[in-house]
């Protein structure tokens, strides 16, 4: 079932992974994935990479492929091992291995599953047909929501933005088959063919329901009708990235009243959300038109059922039988993003028992894979980035006494995870049997909801995570004021215990800087020691830092990534200013640290390399990656990082360290001059 992330990530999607083994001898800084007719003052990236990214082809069940990736395949294999234990039935019943192992069998078992093909929705299906009038549509929409199969808008429960102690209902903008409202309105010729791909897929979704071709044509019409609908009030990703744009917090009464239409107290009821007594309405244009829709003045009836047939099976589709699992491929997987091959299938349950029961699975992988050296080791490079970052705060010429007290407040407030939770989830009440993998699904959908909606009304719990253990990635969070590191990223080419420091501070001390500077981003900025959205900056602070941000977004704007398409740099500008900053505190870090050493030491060279040129190097192999033009594409519209190539690049030119480092000739390709240089943090 698709799921959608909540924070300020450090990479472009979570990967599952686990510590390399002490047989791999590879060096974490390998000249063989050099490109030595590549100069480092005229492309960074491709001098660090061009080697490696000759030799290494996309394998075809991917549509990028990174250094990520390498250590997904050379890592699930220990998750698999796991799961295949568990599996093998030995574990006590109501036991974590008991339960990841049922529900990896319950996956596993194809043919179980393509015997099932639709009947394990057939329930569902036939409560969609039974809608007779407008009135019954919100209990229909509650019972997809409660089950985790989206449709119209997001649900969500989460920290009131003005008081972050207390969690609030929340009701977004949703409901989209595509990736993006653009992709319904763009007039070029690759839009205009991907919608007629995007009506096919939908033809042939509503076929494998039983549709004969006629009704399948009108049926993939009204979703596309529908969805337009949909897309005309729905904020852009620019625009979703204001925070007090997005925040509208108002009594139930006041939703009833801007969302007339749409019977939300039923809705409530029927989720089983009681009646709250505030709901921030993150985009109240559109909860105004989705009661207009809902109403008799809106959409036929027939039209809102043939929208939620088909949000029940999109959502669905990754686990049904082969057909619905081949055709959600062929649309989502060969045309968005150019992959070539289905991934096997172990490899796909695999991911979604760590997203169904993670923490479960994160015991037993952090028991075979994650020590409390490491652990440690990461807590102290944390204080020093963190040293190092207030001494930026209290050295920047461009902000003032008042504003920088508040922000070195904000950073001594920071919370550090680590690895995984002090508290493990509670998964006692989750029923998960040899049965029918989609009952599985659906169980612990519903699982995951019932726990959102006892938070309601609720202090936060801080323990809570939001990543798995397993995940190679890391991140902040505004509301939380917190930094956090699942022990899957704490590993090369992040973290190596054997490697030197530069290495380390180039790796995970840039990821531990970037998730730091996350909280002085254009978003995280607007955020107080607190976690609560509110201006703790003054007006001549404010200005100055919007001149240094905009002056990132048009770096970033003048990218071009592939054909005529560009880098988008008011998307990507806080991931951007996040690796800038994590970038320029790592290396003063490392500075640090160089100089507790013995002279003789500061400047010791392996493999030809100095400290400095290593960290860089290090930098740079992190985002090493081939990928598919059609993926490029659709991350260029849709994500908020920019590509590997500018990831890598852009930070070093705004850095006179990295000119010194390899004494790059000024006015080189990879220099911005000194003029167009960007220094935030």
């Amino acid at each position: 079932m698709r799921n959608l992330p909540l924070a300020r990530l450090f990479a472009a999607c979570s990967l599952v992974l686990a510590p390399c083994h002490a047989a791999d001898k590879t060096p974490p800084i390998n000249p063989g994935n050099f490109d030595s007719k590549t100069k480092p003052g005229v492309d960074f990236y491709r001098y660090a990479n061009g080697g490696w990214m000759d030799k290494n082809p996309i394998p075809a069940e991917y549509s990028r492929w990174g250094a990520f990736d390498e250590l997904t395949e050379r890592n699930n294999a220990i998750l698999h091992e796991i799961l295949d234990e568990a599996a093998a039935g030995k574990a006590a019943k109501g036991s974590a291995a008991q339960k990841i192992g049922d529900f990896y069998a319950s996956g596993m078992d194809e043919a179980a599953v393509n015997e099932a093909g639709i009947k394990p929705l057939q329930g569902e299906l036939n409560a969609i047909a039974a809608i007779g009038k407008y009135s019954d549509l919100p209990v229909a929409i509650a019972r997809l929501h409660q089950l985790g199969l989206g449709g119209l808008f997001r649900f969500d429960v989460d920290q009131d933005e003005k008081n972050s102690l207390n969690q609030i209902v929340q009701i977004g903008q949703g409901g989209l088959g595509l990736p993006d409202r653009d992709y319904y309105f763009k007039d070029d010729a690759r839009s205009k063919d991907l919608r007629a791909k995007y009506e096919a897929h939908l033809k042939a979704m509503f076929a494998l329901l039983g549709e004969l071709p006629e009704k399948a044509d009108a049926s993939a019409a009204s979703v596309m009708k529908f969805e337009t609908e949909l897309a005309k009030v729905s904020k852009t990703r620019v625009a979703l990235r204001d925070p007090e744009g997005n925040y509208h917090k108002m009594p139930l009464a006041q939703l009833d009243q801007i969302g007339a239409g749409f019977a939300w107290s039923g809705y409530f009821l029927a989720l089983g959300a009681g009646q709250p007594v505030e709901i921030d309405v993150r985009q109240p244009e559109f909860v105004t038109h989705v009661g207009e829709l809902a109403s008799e003045k809106g959409l036929p009836l027939d039209d809102w059922k043939t929208y939620l047939r088909w949000h029940l099976i999109h959502s669905a589709a990754a686990d049904l039988s082969a057909p619905f699992v081949e055709e959600d491929f062929r649309f989502y997987g060969q045309t968005l993003t150019g992959a070539k091959e289905l991934r096997p299938r172990w490899k796909r349950i695999l991911k979604e028992t760590n997203g169904a029961l993670g923490e479960a699975l994160g015991q037993l992988y952090v028991e075979k894979t994650f020590t409390a050296d490491s652990k440690q080791r990461c807590l102290t490079m944390v204080e020093d980035l963190r040293t190092v970052l207030g001494e930026r705060i209290r050295q920047l010429d461009w902000m003032g006494a008042e504003t920088k007290v508040a922000a070195l407040k904000k950073l001594v407030a920071f919370t550090v995870k680590i690895g995984y939770p002090d508290k493990w989830r509670d998964y006692s009440k989750l029923e998960i049997t040899r049965g029918s993998h989609v009952i599985n699904i659906l169980r612990s959908n519903a699982f995951e909801m019932g726990r959102a909606l006892a938070k309601i009304g609720q202090p936060i719990d801080k323990t809570e995570w939001h990543m798995t253990p397993p995940t190679v990635n890391a991140y902040y969070s505004p509301n939380r004021n917190e930094i956090v590191f699942p022990a899957g990223i704490l590993q090369p080419p992040f973290f190596d215990a054997a490697a030197d420091d530069a290495v380390n501070y180039g790796g995970i001390g840039a990821v531990i800087g970037h998730e730091m500077t996350h909280g002085f981003d254009d978003q995280g900025r607007q955020y107080d020691a607190d976690g609560n959205l509110k201006n703790w900056w003054t007006d001549e602070d404010m200005k100055r830092f919007k001149e240094r941000s905009e002056a990132i977004v048009k770096q970033f704007d003048d990218y071009v990534a592939i054909d005529d398409q560009h880098v988008t740099g008011s998307l990507t500008q806080g991931e951007n200013i996040a690796d800038l900053g994590g970038l320029k505190i790592a290396y003063n870090a490392l500075e640090k640290a160089l100089a507790r050493k013995p002279a003789e030491e500061r400047e010791q060279k392996i493999d030809g390399f100095t400290p400095q040129q290593r960290l860089f190097l290090s930098w740079a192999q992190v985002w090493r990656n081939n990928i598919r033009p059609e993926a490029l594409r659709l991350r260029l519209n849709t994500d908020p990082h920019s590509p590997g190539q500018f990831r890598a690049n852009g930070p070093l030119g705004n850095l006179p360290e990295f000119q010194a480092a390899f004494g790059i000739p000024a006015g080189s390709p990879m220099l911005r001059p000194g003029n167009q240089q960007v220094q935030i943090w």
